[in-house]
């Protein structure tokens, strides 16, 4: 009888892609997916440092989880318990101490030994040893030792392409969590793009921590740039779409940008953090560009592709951050025009740099900051939407809506569009005519004339 498996993605798209490889490599144990906690036998809570209170959420989890555990022991059961991802690697042995019924603990570059970890946990549990503990960065790429069979999950599917960060921003923890910048070869993303395509996949959003400092060989041992890559998959027969995420100013070089312009399959969208408008911010930051460089940089995007879709984030009452610097805020929010953006009240995230900074912000004001800039981005993302009306759009129709007869897909600006369509359009890209823009969707009429 096959072992059940529940993940819990916390955070960012790379775990979803990080959760989606640990249960192709516990497959061949016989694990098989299943929807809730309460049925698996192994609940894995693959998580995330970016949000604030992070670790105790995990921890308020993992006490629902304790319960569960304990039933099915005395039913004669058991069930193993894990967590993952970055607070595991920044607070393994702080969880194995707080939780010690939890059975194994591993960060986000050892997942491909799960296989190992399960033997060596089950043995533990049955001798009432303490568990396992997998925090250790390793010599060799964990992509080295990833089972190559790895498929779609839907018409959009994500591939990771570079993990780590040297960059160093004061407010992040990615550089202690996931480690030194690397990219994986050329040949390897290939491969595992055409099982994706091969699997279902019309999509593929390329994933990186800095995806845009991407360097990885080609066949010749030759450095390839993310624009080199993205013109190589663009080759690959089946994909019709491809995005990539998250970027920083820095790594945004003439090529990638010309890109954008001269890759039909390069979706108008594109995710650019720049987390103040302030030069004095940005350099407490350790951003180490200006608001100036960041708005030079739109500047030359829109010159490549005058529709681009622009989405960002911010941090509002950062350490030191005074009115004028939330000022400088708002009025580069106004030169860029996003259609999407996230927004956050800074919190000290331990073991950073920012986090021995004295918080010389309220908490009021940081509140009174974020509801400011907020009210100025969702009304210029309302805005673009409304302006969709009346376009004939190509809409990935990648999952079942919440009505009878209903789909829902993305627009090639990332804005979920639902429409009335047979489910023998799933997984294609349709021509649909806008019909509504909502605040956070669109509306729209299947094209019967394009699909015929």
């Amino acid at each position: 009888m096959a072992k059940k498996l529940f993940i819990q993605t916390y955070g960012c798209q790379m775990n979803v892609y990080d959760s989606a490889r640990m249960a192709d490599v516990l497959t061949p144990l016989g694990y098989a997916a299943c929807d809730t906690p309460s049925a698996a036998d192994m609940v894995i809570l693959n998580t995330c440092h970016i949000r604030e209170k992070a670790a105790e959420k995990v921890y308020s989890e993992l006490g629902r989880l304790r319960l569960l555990k304990d039933g099915r022991r005395e039913a004669g059961d058991d069930m193993v318990i894990a967590v993952a991802g970055c607070v595991a690697q920044a607070e393994g042995a702080e969880i194995m101490r707080r939780a010690p019924y939890v059975d194994i603990v591993f960060g986000p570059q050892s997942y491909h030994r799960l296989p190992e970890m399960v033997a060596r946990a089950t043995r533990a549990s049955a001798s009432s040893k303490r568990g396992v503990l997998d925090t250790d960065f390793p010599v060799e790429s964990k992509f080295d030792h990833l089972p190559d069979d790895s498929a779609a999950r839907g018409p959009s599917a994500f591939l990771t392409v570079q993990e780590g960060c040297d960059k160093f921003c004061t407010f992040c923890v990615v550089p202690y969590t996931r480690g030194a910048e690397f990219s994986r070869p050329v040949a390897d993303i290939e491969a595992e793009a055409r099982r994706l395509v091969e699997g279902g996949a019309r999509e593929i959003t390329l994933l990186g921590q800095n995806v845009n400092a991407y360097h990885g060989p080609d066949e010749a041992g030759d450095t390839t740039s993310l624009a080199a890559l993205l013109r190589r998959l663009a080759r690959v027969d089946g994909l019709e779409r491809l995005r990539y995420t998250t970027s920083h100013p820095l790594e945004m070089q003439d090529d990638l940008i010309d890109v954008h312009g001269s890759e039909d399959k390069v979706m108008p969208y594109l995710h650019l953090p720049v987390q103040s408008g302030s030069d004095r911010i940005l350099e407490a930051m350790n951003r180490r560009h200006r608001a100036s460089d960041y708005l030079a940089i739109i500047e030359k995007l829109r010159r490549a592709r005058p529709d681009i879709a622009l989405s960002g984030d911010f941090i509002v009452g950062f350490p030191g951050e005074t009115d004028a610097d939330f000022n400088d805020t708002l009025s580069l929010v106004r030169a860029v025009n996003y259609t999407q953006a996230y927004s956050f009240k800074y919190s000290a995230r331990p073991g950073t740099p920012a986090a021995e900074l004295a918080d010389t912000v309220p908490g009021d004001v940081k509140a009174d900051r974020l509801a400011a800039l907020q009210t100025v981005l969702d009304g210029q993302q309302q805005a673009f939407n409304r302006a969709c009306t009346g376009r004939d759009m190509p809409v990935l129709l990648d999952r079942a809506g919440r009505r009878p007869g209903q789909l829902v897909g993305r627009s090639p600006y990332m804005q979920a569009v639902f429409v009335e369509a047979p489910e023998s359009r799933l997984g294609t890209v349709a021509s649909v005519r806008i019909v509504d823009g909502h605040a956070n969707s669109l509306a729209g009429v299947l094209d019967t004339a394009a699909a015929a």
